[in-house]
């Protein structure tokens, strides 16, 4: 299995899906637990969720492994993104309700770890380097939007219910603040949708790595909610009819995004 697949385009926007990867190999799959098996933090159907736009003209980046295997939105020394809070780590060895990903004694070792990283990992960082440089090169600019979905209540990772579109910039380090304002307001006038920017989701390690408005490069990271669009319990079937009230939400954030230029900050 290739670590990742991709489409061009001719725009300067990357649409990065690091979480939506369902394959785990054999040899893994069997250390598993049974509950992790039906790979229930998967980011589900993202890639289907934003087909359109490739017919834009944005260039799409999607890890085929699961998240279990390697988070592609993990430094590779695992520092941790949230200092202080819990969060899921590069190899994962727990489910976001805490449950074991492996079973007893079954956890990869730190070789396994490394090659998970140099298979997997790396590859995928370095077709992402190497799209964003080519953007940079033909436009003068590139523009990253990093496309996740996370269940609605998981109350190991925060309190409550989640809004429904989650805006991370890291703090607003990641990207201009024209882009960022722009991009909230559609959020904020989604009607039926509920909001937040640099909440609990404030953008992971591709996020803070790569966004540098300084140089040109301009990263943003959505956090939306699985129940605006899918069930979120198994077999987490895709729902069309709730989906398309959503992708409008996502189609004009995507379109705002192709539409701006960093001149206009």
């Amino acid at each position: 299995m290739r670590p990742y697949s991709y489409k061009a385009g001719d725009t300067p926007l990357i649409i990065s899906i690091p979480h939506a990867g369902t394959y785990v190999p054999d040899d893994v799959l069997a250390r598993m637990t049974e509950a992790a098996r039906t790979l229930p933090d998967t980011d589900w159907h993202v890639d289907t969720l934003y087909n359109f736009a490739t017919t834009l003209g944005a260039s799409v980046l999607k890890g085929n492994y699961s998240r279990y295997v390697i988070d592609l939105n993990r430094p590779p020394d695992d520092t941790p993104l949230y200092p202080g809070m819990d969060t899921t780590g590069l190899c994962p060895q727990t489910l976001f309700n805490n449950d074991p990903i492996y079973q007893p004694g079954q956890e990869p070792d730190s070789a396994e770890v490394r090659r998970r990283i140099e298979t997997i990992w790396a590859p995928y960082h370095q077709c992402l380097g190497e799209v964003i440089s080519e953007k940079l090169g033909n436009h003068g600019y590139a523009l990253l939007y990093e496309a996740h979905s996370i269940r609605s209540v998981i109350p190991r990772l925060f309190e409550g219910r989640l809004p429904d579109l989650n805006l991370g910039t890291a703090g607003g380090k990641s990207a201009s603040s024209d882009l960022e304002n722009r991009l909230y307001d559609i959020c904020q006038a989604a009607e039926s949708f509920s909001s937040t920017r640099n909440g609990r989701f404030k953008g992971g390690y591709i996020t803070r790595y790569y966004g540098q408005p300084g140089n040109g490069i301009h990263a943003v990271q959505l956090e939306l909610t699985q129940c605006s669009y899918m069930n979120e319990d198994y077999p987490y079937e895709f729902l069309p009819h709730r989906a398309s009230r959503i992708r409008e939400v996502l189609k004009q954030l995507i379109e705002c995004m192709l539409a701006w230029q960093p001149s206009q900050n």
